[in-house]
């Protein structure tokens, strides 16, 4: 019995130390801000956005990193990043509606429709990759090219995030980081 609670108590402290150490990564890797990030999970993804305030994009070709998405910061301190604000789940940068050419998709859904989970009741872990395939559990994706700079500063192997659906690109989905409180487009590669 001594043996059993000696094994507990050591299980105890290192779960804790584990926890205590990830803090101090993500408090390295930015985040925890109080009016975005820092944990909050949006009741809700966003609501469609209205016709009149999309924004084509240029005719011409262009790799995919010569225009990345940006948005001037709503507010001093805030990141020039599609984000959530934490007191109300406002969808700050999703406005672009279905008219936006920088999110068009091809083949929607080209892959199937992602089955593991949407909202914030579904929380998942990331295990690996980066922004041109990434996954969690047994499901792939990757982020859509115009949201290239706003993934920077996730954490590929560690970061929680939070699929929404994207009421506006069919085939996308919006992945939203708790951590950062910083949200992109992406596609479902399957599983």
């Amino acid at each position: 019995m001594k043996r059993l609670i000696g094994l507990a108590a050591v299980c105890c402290l290192a779960m804790f130390a584990q926890e205590h150490g990830h803090e101090g990564h993500e408090a390295q890797k930015g985040g925890g801000h109080p009016e975005f990030g820092g944990g909050h999970i949006p009741a809700h993804g966003p609501p469609p956005a209205r016709a009149q305030q999309s924004r084509p994009a240029p005719e011409q070709s262009r790799p995919a990193e010569a225009e990345q998405h940006r948005i001037p910061a709503d507010r001093q301190g805030h990141p020039e990043a599609p984000h959530v604000h934490a007191r109300n789940d406002e969808w700050v940068g999703h406005n672009g509606g279905r008219e936006d050419a920088h999110f068009h998709v091809d083949h929607p859904w080209e892959h199937g429709r992602f089955t593991g989970g949407l909202g914030r009741s579904h929380v998942f872990r990331l295990l690996g990759g980066n922004r041109e395939r990434f996954w969690f559990g047994n499901f792939y994706w990757s982020v859509f090219a115009y949201d290239y700079a706003i993934v920077g500063d996730w954490d590929w192997t560690g970061d929680q995030i939070v699929i929404y659906e994207d009421p506006d690109h069919p085939g996308l989905y919006l992945a939203y980081n708790p951590r950062t409180g910083t949200y992109a487009h992406v596609e479902y590669l399957g599983s």
